[in-house]
This record gives structure tokens, sequence and C-alpha cells, in this order.
């Protein structure tokens, strides 16, 4: 079973780079650099977490892989989409203002979330050690990305005169991944804080990407895992508390001071810059090598045609 879930892990890291890179990166290169992810880069961090390694020894704590997982697949997307450049059109050429390149059925977009967030049960569930556990998991599990939709549906509504339905399904994947690593050693009002701050969060993200640092993330994967998967490893340093079942570990504002909080800030920075410097060299070795990007043509007419 651990076998088959590191599988599932691995997929849904690469995943995450591909929705960042969409809609311009050749398929051949997604391979490669899924299989490097796979093979190389998510292995060894996730020793480290995980496997008995260094960051599980002096007491890091990631329960299903908001760091490990989240993060390292948002920081590639990051890089990668940096690297890449952006889709045709998608900024003025004159002023350099960002343009709305929305998505072409909402339902469907929809469909897919709550997909997502009915297997997040099992993604976060599978490592409960009684029963009792595995329920203080769901109850955050679902706690944490309704709230960071709601709080994400006011935000926007009161921004833009109307919700924003596609930012408020990125807010509900905000909400998961932030809740991930420390869905079971956080109570109620915790998950409530944490889902909060995500459900913002995702908001600020997406802005400061397309408006700040033109960086064209066509499905917000930068904003959702990478802000929030650090957001929510973070989190365990504050939220963390014994009240909840199996939880051994006491966050900052429950009295337990900053050692864990000291803790998950060291696992964060090292997976990032272990992530920011594997990957890197990967893109560009294949950049080099196959070419990361499709042809103007090919991108003008469509990837289904002629990659997929």
């Amino acid at each position: 079973s651990a076998f088959v879930f590191n599988l599932v892990f691995c997929a849904t890291t690469a995943t995450i780079v591909s929705g960042a890179m969409a809609e311009r990166t050749k398929f051949l290169s997604y391979c490669v650099y899924s299989a490097v992810i796979s093979a190389f880069i998510y292995p060894t961090e996730a020793h480290w977490i995980w496997g008995g390694g260094w960051l599980s020894q002096i007491g890091f704590h990631d329960f299903a892989g908001s760091c490990a997982i989240h993060m390292v697949g948002g920081i590639s997307a990051l890089i990668g989409a940096k690297i890449l450049g952006p889709r045709i059109g998608k900024y003025s050429v004159r002023t350099g203002k960002p343009h709305a390149i929305p998505g072409h059925n909402i339902p469907i977009g929809a469909l897919g979330v709550f997909i997502l967030w009915f297997g997040w049960y099992g993604f976060n569930g599978a490592a409960a050690t009684s029963l009792r556990d595995l329920g203080s998991i769901f109850l955050t599990t679902t706690i944490s990305p309704a709230i960071a939709t709601v709080v994400c549906m006011i935000f926007t509504w009161i921004k833009y005169g109307k919700p924003d339905v596609g930012m408020c399904l990125n807010a509900s994947l905000a909400g998961l991944v932030a809740i991930t690593a420390g869905c079971d050693v956080t109570d109620v009002l915790g998950s409530i804080i944490i889902g909060t701050v995500a459900g913002l969060l995702v908001c600020f993200g997406v802005w400061f990407l397309d408006y700040k640092l033109h960086i064209d993330d066509p499905v917000g994967a930068v904003a959702v895992h990478c802000c929030n998967g650090i957001w929510g490893t973070i989190a365990v340093g504050l939220f963390a508390t014994t009240s909840a079942p199996e939880s051994t570990l006491t966050g900052l504002f429950y009295g337990g001071g900053i050692d864990l909080l000291i803790k998950q800030l060291t696992g964060v920075l090292s997976v990032g810059i272990w992530t920011a410097i594997t990957i890197t060299i990967t893109f560009f070795i294949i950049k080099k090598i196959f070419g990361l990007r499709v042809s103007e043509r090919e991108e003008i007419i469509g990837l289904d045609l002629e990659e997929h």
C-alpha cells in the first residue's frame, strides 16, 4: 500500500507542474520532467520526511504532504512556468497587463474539484492509526477547504462586485493543501484559521504572479500548491495541539513555544532549496536537448491536434 500511495504522490507532484505549464509545453518534455520528479526529486525529500531521514529525526511534521508533495510541485511549477514563458497573448505588448483567458467549462472544473476533494479523504486519512484519529482527520479535511471557499467567495464578492467561481474552486483546493500537513494534529479552531488564511492567500498568490511577476499560470497551481503548501507546513508549528487524537505535538499558539515552528521552517527551507536547484537544472537540460515549448503554430491551433 505504501508503494501504491507513493506512486499516487509522484503523479500528484508532476501533475501540479503540468497545470502551470499548460497549453504550451511539449508532451515529451512533460514526460521527461515527470520522470525526474518521480524518480529522483520527490523520493529524496520524501525520504527526509517520511523514510527516517534527517527531517523526521529532528521532529519535522508533514502528515500527508503539504511540503513533500504540494510545495515541491508548486515550486517546480513556478520555475517551469517562468522558464517556459507566458502563453501567446497573455500579456499586453504595450502595457504588460495580463489578459484573462478563462476556462471554457466551469461545471466540469467544479466537478474536477469535488472529485479531488472526495479523494483527499483517502489522501489524508490513509495513514490514520485509529478510528478516532480517522474521524478527526476527516473533520479537519472538511472544515479547512469549506472555510477557504466561503472566505474566498466573500472576498471576491467585495473586491469585484460578484463572487469569482473559478477562484472559489481554487480556494477549495488551497484549503485542502493547507490542512494536509497538520490534519492529524489540529483541532476545529486551528483548521478554521488555516482555511481562512488559505482562502485569502490563493487570491493574493494568483494576483501577485499575474500582475507583479508576470508568470503565466493558467490554473493557479502555484498559488494553490506552492503558497498554501508552505503555509500549511508552517501552520503545524502554530496550531498543533495534543487535544487532537494521537497528537503529541504542541504549536506556538497552544503553548508549545517556537521549537516546533523552527523545525517546520527548517523543513520548508531545506526542501524548497533542494527542489529549486534540482528542477531548475532539469528544465534547462530538457530545454537544451528536447526543447520545452511547442512552436507558435502548434500553440495557436491547440496542442490536442499535434501533441496529444
